[in-house]
C-alpha cells in the first residue's frame, strides 16, 4: 500500500498494533510532552528508560497521563544498550533518542556484537508530501553522512530504497542530484551520479530506477524536464532526491522547512530497524510523525 500523505501515515500508525518504542533516557519534560501526546493520539505504545524518580516528578507537575512502563535507567550508556536489547529480544519494536549524547546513542545501536549493526552506514532520510500526486519524497542524507564517496553514496541510496518500500514504492525512482544535468570531471559529484546510474542499470543497486546527473529543479518539476529537453524515467518524477553531500542535504532541507514552510520528518536507517532520532529543533508535530513513522514500519 502506497503512504499517501502524512495524514495517512498518522491513520495507518494509528491502526497498527505494533510493538512498543523503547524511549532511551526519557527524563526530560520535552521528551515526556510528546510522549504524553503521542499516547494520547493512539500513535504508539512506549517504555521508557531514564531516572525513574525524575520521570515521575515531571509527569506529576505537568499532570501528563503517560501510560508507558518506566524502567529505572540513569546511567545514559547503560539505558541505551538496555533499549538495544529490548529490540534485540522483542520486547521494543524500535528505540527513540531522548536526552542524551547523539554519540552515546550511536555507540549502543552500532555495537557489532550486541547492536542492531546490520553492517551499512547509519543515515537519515527527511520525508516531504508530494505536491502534485500521492506519495511521501524522500531527501537524503540531509544530517549524518558528510562528504560520502561513491560506496557512501550507494548506501545511502540503498538505505533510502529500503525505506521507499516500506512506504509502498515498489521500485522507487531516485535522482543522483548535481548543479548540471551532464558529466562534468571538474565536478565529482556529476561523476559519482553517472556511475550511480550505470549501477542501478547493471543491477548493483537493486529495486529502484536511478538516473543523474540532474539538477534539483528538474529532478523535482517534470515542468522544468520539459522546458530543458530532458528525457528521463526519473526527471519530474522522483520519489528519491540523493544529496551530493551533507552541505546541500542541509541546505535543501531547511530551505524546504523554513522558506518552503512546508513539513519534514525523519528517519534514520540503516540499522536493522528504523529509529527515532529528531532534533530538538524540529516542530511537535514532526516529531509525532516521526514516531508514526516508526510505528509503521516496526515489523
Amino acid at each position: 500500500m502506497l503512504v499517501k500523505n502524512f495524514d495517512h501515515l498518522w491513520e495507518l500508525a494509528k491502526e497498527k498494533q505494533g510493538k512498543r518504542i523503547a524511549v532511551v533516557s526519557a527524563d526530560d519534560v520535552e521528551i515526556l510532552h510528546i510522549i504524553d501526546m503521542a499516547e494520547a493520539e493512539g500513535l504508539a505504545e512506549f517504555v521508557l528508560l531514564g531516572d525513574a524518580d525524575t520521570m515521575r516528578e515531571i509527569i506529576a507537575k505537568e499532570g501528563f497521563k503517560i501510560k508507558a512502563e518506566l524502567l529505572h535507567q540513569p546511567d545514559h550508556a547503560q539505558a541505551a544498550q538496555k533499549a538495544v536489547e529490548m529490540v534485540v529480544g522483542g520486547e521494543a519494536g524500535t528505540l527513540m533518542k531522548g536526552m542524551l549524547h547523539s554519540s552515546t546513542f550511536l555507540k549502543a545501536i552500532l555495537n557489532k556484537e550486541k547492536g542492531l549493526n546490520t553492517g551499512r552506514h547509519i543515515t537519515q532520510v527527511s520525508l516531504m508530501e508530494k505536491e502534485d500526486a500521492d506519495g511521501l519524497m524522500l531527501l537524503t542524507d540531509c544530517a549524518i553522512s558528510v562528504a560520502p564517496d561513491l560506496m557512501g553514496k550507494k548506501e545511502i541510496l540503498e538505505n533510502a530504497v529500503d525505506l521507499a518500500r516500506g512506504l509502498g514504492y515498489e521500485k522507487p525512482k531516485a535522482a543522483a542530484l548535481a548543479s548540471v544535468e551532464v558529466v562534468n570531471p571538474a565536478m565529482p559529484e556529476t561523476v559519482d551520479a553517472a556511475l550511480l546510474t550505470m549501477m542501478a542499470n547493471r543491477g548493483q543497486i537493486k529495486n529502484c530506477i536511478v538516473d543523474g546527473p540532474l539538477a534539483f529543479d528538474n529532478a523535482y518539476s517534470a515542468e522544468a524536464a520539459r522546458i530543458k529537453g530532458i528525457d528521463s524515467p526519473v526527471a519530474g518524477n522522483a520519489d528519491i532526491l540523493l544529496m551530493p553531500n551533507l552541505t546541500v542535504g542541509n541546505a535543501v532541507s531547511k530551505a524546504i522547512s523554513y522558506v518552503g514552510k512546508k513539513n519534514l520528518i525523519a528517519a534514520t536507517v540503516g540499522a536493522r530497524v528504523p529509529v527515532v532520532f529528531n532534533s530538538r529543533t524540529e516542530t511537535d508535530k514532526g516529531k509525532l510523525y516521526s514516531i508514526a513513522l516508526a510505528n509503521y514500519l516496526v515489523d
